[in-house]
């Protein structure tokens, strides 16, 4: 018989059985179609050396005024501000406090137990010491975990073993500053009696439900930028302070005189600290808390207690080196700040007339959170958010749905989530300021994160399918849907994120599959020829910025790798081959009424873009099989007559033909790599197949 061409449907078709897919690929990993072929696709390295503390669940990416490219880095235990591969710790500050001889040491041990009345810490939270004296051997003067014991007591960790037992020690001055609480990496599912929402459940039954992961969001407010996770106020960091801790020098006496490197407006809430031991701020100034310039002139100011309140006199003596802190600090305290909302789900400022807008938060005059409520502040402004007519901040209540899950900005809207209904958020100008429009209803998302756009369209990853808007809501076609929705783990529901790859025309959706508490999953639609593929990878989020020369996306390692760079697996460092294949559905000699045989294959493919050494090559494995549901056997070698499967090494030299012994009623096509430096690109494979015989 003539060759036969092998050519294949692009996409990976998942919905039926393998023979019924007959002409498309059936599986895949790590594998992408460009202009209908395969392709392996791009490898990943690490920005840099440098690791963060948490699994990262939120990425913003802008440039200041002094041309700093900050990525912003929300972690469940901390937020950064990357910046040259370095991740800068701006977490903001909860409480602070002075202690006295709080810690309690024991010979041999690096458990250090400290007393610290209502210290309001959670388990994992961190806590920064500062005028310690040796404890036990020990100097505490740094940061560390929080190891719960109860509202009074927690203990820490020490990095060497205390050479002495003492019953309390550190002196009577000790300074600690505590970050924020931590949340969860991942859902934790809850049971019994006070889970599920009131009324769940039958008489005597708990219900169930989970316990949510930290979910960060933020935007940049011109080259500030604003955070907050679920649950939490909003806080507000300014880019004058940089990304470090500035040094600054006090004078003591009345309007003591603050000297620093920084050139801060009037008005700016400032945080102080101090290191090493001894350190101590003049008397009138404690270490964590938020103070107010005054009084401004070039890099030296007074502090006041409140903003526009009068300059704190300083007495006493100081010791150590001064600070000011770059942390976030919330936006309830920044100068003017008026009906601020102090709860919040979801954070997002328009890029028209920049409105920041508060999802799911508090009303004005109230604490209680109302999470179908959307405020807004006045234009131009984060710190006004109190309606009058002399403004435009303002606010709506969407009545369909239980909560608002996330948003985003479109051409010429805002497009708003709630858990069963899509909405859309218009600025129509004063009085009424933002319009909202009911887009579609009895519709589904999975989390926060599930959302990405791509070429003026949205994507969404629903409870059962997927989404896309492009001024109306559309069910996309999805020929994986039945294997995605049969092994995807909903309870981590949350855990679930969506981006874009444009330079390929890709959004990826990553979530975790049926057994798994962390994403190593993901599924991609190629929007330009509108095909899927999947695969297996662990991201815990993922950004396509155009200020940045690849997209990023944080690992499971605790660092941000670049997404297709270079050909290797390349996050720790120690670059490793990937392992990508794509494989088909099966084929036959018409309906598989003749067994056929197949006695060479001549490939067609392409190594551009590879390693020169080693010499680049993938495996080409041809699989016979006496029906469509016999299964298929063990490849073995090559030389062997009439095989099930053979494996056949394609290098970037071949002879243009391999000879083979593979005999079948249907067939399967599998090509791969697993070899450092070794991309590729699969052509029109074709195949020497003759009829032998019915048996």
């Amino acid at each position: 018989m003539p060759l036969q061409k092998v050519l294949f449907k692009p996409g990976v078709n998942r919905e039926n059985t393998r023979y019924t897919n007959e002409g498309g690929w059936y599986q895949s990993d790590k594998v992408r179609f460009r202009q209908g072929t395969p392709e392996k696709i791009g490898g990943w390295s690490r920005l840099s050396s440098g690791t963060f503390l948490g699994v990262c669940r939120s990425l913003w990416n802008w440039i200041t005024l002094a041309n700093f490219n900050l990525l912003g880095v929300g972690t469940n235990l901390k937020f950064y501000l990357e910046l040259g591969g370095v991740y800068n710790d701006i977490t903001p500050i909860r409480a602070a406090a002075v202690l006295n001889n709080p810690f309690k040491t024991t010979i041999n041990s690096t458990t250090v137990v400290v007393t610290a009345t209502a210290h309001g810490a959670v388990n994992g939270d961190y806590v920064t010491f500062s005028n310690v004296a040796t404890v036990g051997g020990l100097d505490l003067n740094n940061e560390y975990a929080i190891t719960y014991v109860d509202a009074n007591t927690y203990n820490i960790t020490a990095s060497a073993q205390a050479s002495s037992t003492v019953p309390a020690g550190g002196g009577t001055t000790v300074q600690a500053v505590y970050e924020i609480n931590v949340g969860l990496p991942y859902e934790i599912p809850l049971a019994g009696w006070g889970a599920g929402s009131w009324g769940a459940g039958s008489w005597g039954n708990g219900g169930t439900s989970t316990s949510a992961l930290r979910l960060w969001s933020q935007n940049n407010f011109g080259e500030d930028l604003i955070l907050g996770f679920r649950g939490s106020p909003m806080y507000y960091w300014d880019a004058s302070f940089g990304v470090t801790p500035s040094t600054f020098t006090v004078t003591i006496g009345a309007s003591a005189l603050v000297t620093s490197s920084l050139t801060l407006p009037e008005g700016t809430p400032v945080v102080l600290t101090n290191t090493g031991y001894p350190s101590a701020l003049p008397t009138g100034l404690v270490v964590g808390t938020i103070y107010y310039t005054k009084n401004v002139s070039g890099t030296t100011f007074n502090l006041a207690a409140t903003s526009g309140g009068s300059a704190i006199t300083t007495s006493g003596s100081q010791s150590g080196t001064h600070y000011i802190l770059p942390n976030a600090v919330p936006v309830t305290s920044l100068t003017g700040a008026t009906a601020v909302p102090i709860i919040q789900n979801f954070i997002f400022v328009s890029d028209v007339s920049r409105f920041v807008f508060a999802f799911g938060c508090n009303q004005a005059g109230e604490t209680t959170q109302d999470p179908m409520l959307i405020r807004w502040s006045d234009q131009e402004s984060v710190v006004d958010w109190s309606p009058s007519i002399t403004n435009q901040a303002g606010y709506v209540r969407l009545s369909h749905g239980a909560e608002i899950i996330t948003a985003i900005q479109t051409r010429q809207e805002i497009v708003v989530w709630t858990d069963s209904t899509l909405y859309s958020l218009q600025y129509l100008g004063p009085p009424y300021v933002w319009g909202t429009q009911l887009l579609g209803d009895n519709i589904s998302i999975l989390g926060q994160n599930s959302v990405a756009q791509a070429s003026g369209v949205v994507y969404w990853m629903g409870t059962d399918k997927f989404y896309s808007y492009d001024g109306r809501v559309n069910t996309l076609d999805c020929n994986l849907l039945k294997y995605i929705y049969q092994d995807i783990n909903l309870a981590q529901n949350q855990q679930v994120f969506a981006s874009t790859n444009e330079g390929f025309n890709e959004v990826w959706f990553f979530y975790c599959s049926a057994n798994s508490i962390v994403v190593d999953k993901y599924v991609v639609y190629n929007y330009q020829e509108k095909v899927w593929y999947y695969g297996t990878m662990g991201r815990t989020a993922w950004l396509d910025s155009g200020l940045r020369d690849y997209p990023i996306a944080a690992t499971y390692t605790y660092n941000i790798v670049n997404q297709e760079y270079g050909n290797d697996d390349d996050e720790t460092g120690t670059p490793a081959a990937i392992d990508a294949y794509i494989s088909s559905s099966e084929f036959d000699i018409g309906d598989g009424h003749n067994f056929g045989f197949v006695w060479r294959m001549l490939p067609d493919l392409t190594f551009a873009g590879s390693a020169t050494s080693p010499t680049p090559q993938l495996t080409m494995t041809l699989y016979g099989m006496a029906n469509s549901g016999s299964g298929t056997g063990t490849p073995v070698a090559a030389n062997v007559s009439k095989l099930t499967g053979a494996q056949y090494t394609i290098t970037e030299g071949f002879t243009g033909q391999v000879f083979t012994r593979i005999r079948g009623r249907q067939m399967i096509l599998k090509v791969g790599s697993n070899q450092l430096g070794t991309t590729w690109q699969l052509g029109a494979t074709r195949i020497d197949i003759r009829p032998d015989g019915r048996r």
